[in-house]
């Protein structure tokens, strides 16, 4: 029985800093991650490397020097070819975050995601083969790069996944909505921020509330709100008064493992409205109609009131559904584990393990969030974000 070969891959990447998207992801590929028990070393190897900003505090150097079958190259299209003329690796890890780079008038920052990936696209075209690529975080700050981007890999047949660490990493309680449920409405909480911290929440609801009845349908429209309409929204307490339900809204933070108290000594009091107005003052919310009528909305708590990620849903019947996403930021960043897992298996089928499709649409929702927020919270109709899938059955979050 012939052994298995091992797999050859690229790493192209803004910027290689300690705590940086790119170290957590390559380094894991380069040297293994506690899995299961035991430390996983994948039978992949990192042959090539391109980083685009490189700093004082540059850890790809000294990577390349522990680890000879590692090359940096100065351009993509060598680090793809690996100093030849034809595509030399199995997949492509694309990590377009962090780093210097300009923000646009929306408050978005103009990470080149969608420049990385045509120069790929280039190479594949030149070779005439192709190899599967992951997409760190969302497509791209723009709509139309992203449809783009996901156009092209169907059309070209190579396996494409991208997407936030949140849907695949802990939850607590370890649960998953119900396959086929009914769900009517959703409310998914965080402290981030805007663009690169909206993509993570609007991953994590999605991951939940894609295996609804029917599966996906898209987005009719989307409407931002801030300032004394947020707050005004959030004394509504329904979706019909302009917010969202409170209950939702409370379930999340009563599962959060960060809730910051109000009450300097106390350990566990709940904010009232008035606590959480005067501890995030500049808290911002989207809330989304889906063409299938659901209901959602994703609140920022700018300040200091939750820590961590938590999504509540209202089922059919009154039912609720409440998790927390699990992000344990010690050193090691163990939530990026199990997406690189997942990453791996991207690597050695060529089918990612779970549908592009729904960073499709949380690129498109971010896009949309960001446009009405910067109009002034103008509800904005979504025609383009009719996107349809269905998720997997079987749930890809990590339970060990």
């Amino acid at each position: 029985m012939r052994p298995k070969r091992r797999l050859r891959i690229a790493a192209l990447t803004t910027i290689y800093h300690k705590y940086s998207h790119s170290q957590h992801i390559v380094d894991r590929f380069l040297e293994g991650y506690g899995w299961e028990g035991r430390h996983y070393r994948p039978e992949i190897d990192v042959v090539a490397m391109y980083v685009e900003q490189v700093g004082a505090n540059d850890l790809s150097r000294e990577r390349a020097s522990r680890h000879p079958e590692l090359k940096l190259y100065p351009t993509i299209r060598e680090a793809l070819t690996c100093g030849g003329r034809e595509l030399a690796v199995d997949g492509v890890l694309l990590i377009g975050e962090h780093g210097n780079y300009p923000v646009n008038e929306k408050g978005q920052t103009l990470y080149p995601r969608y420049e990385y990936f045509r120069q790929i696209v280039d190479v594949y075209r030149r070779s005439g083969k192709t190899a599967p690529v992951f997409n760190d975080k969302h497509l791209s700050w723009s709509w139309e790069h992203a449809r783009e981007m996901y156009d092209t890999a169907r059309e070209l047949g190579f396996g494409f996944m991208a997407g936030s660490s949140l849907p695949v990493t802990w939850r607590q309680p370890a649960i998953d909505l119900p396959w086929g449920e009914r769900v009517e409405e959703a409310v998914g909480i965080w402290n981030g921020w805007l663009d690169g911290g909206d993509i993570h929440v609007l991953e994590a609801l999605q991951s939940i509330v894609e295996r609804r009845r029917g599966g996906e349908t898209g987005v009719r429209w989307v409407e931002a709100l801030r300032g004394d309409r947020f707050w005004k929204a959030m004394e509504a307490g329904t979706w019909a008064g302009g917010g969202w339900d409170r209950r939702l809204m409370e379930a999340a933070l009563s599962r959060s493992n960060q809730l910051q108290s109000p009450r300097e000594t106390y350990s566990n009091a709940f904010p009232t409205l008035s606590d959480l107005r005067r501890a995030a003052p500049e808290s911002y919310a989207y809330r989304f109609e889906y063409m299938d009528g659901l209901r959602a909305s994703i609140i920022q708590f700018r300040g200091a009131v939750v820590g961590d990620c938590n999504v509540a849903a209202r089922l059919a019947n009154g039912r609720q559904f409440s998790t927390m996403f699990y992000l344990p930021y010690s050193t090691m960043r163990n939530f990026f584990s199990p997406q690189v897992h997942h990453i791996e298996t991207l690597f050695r089928t060529g089918v990612s393990p779970y549908p592009v499709e729904r960073t499709l649409l949380t690129t498109g929702m971010t896009a949309a969030g960001v446009d009405s927020l910067y109009q002034q919270g103008k509800r904005l109709d979504t025609p383009h974000l009719q996107i349809r899938y269905r998720s997997t059955r079987h749930s890809t979050f990590w339970r060990t």
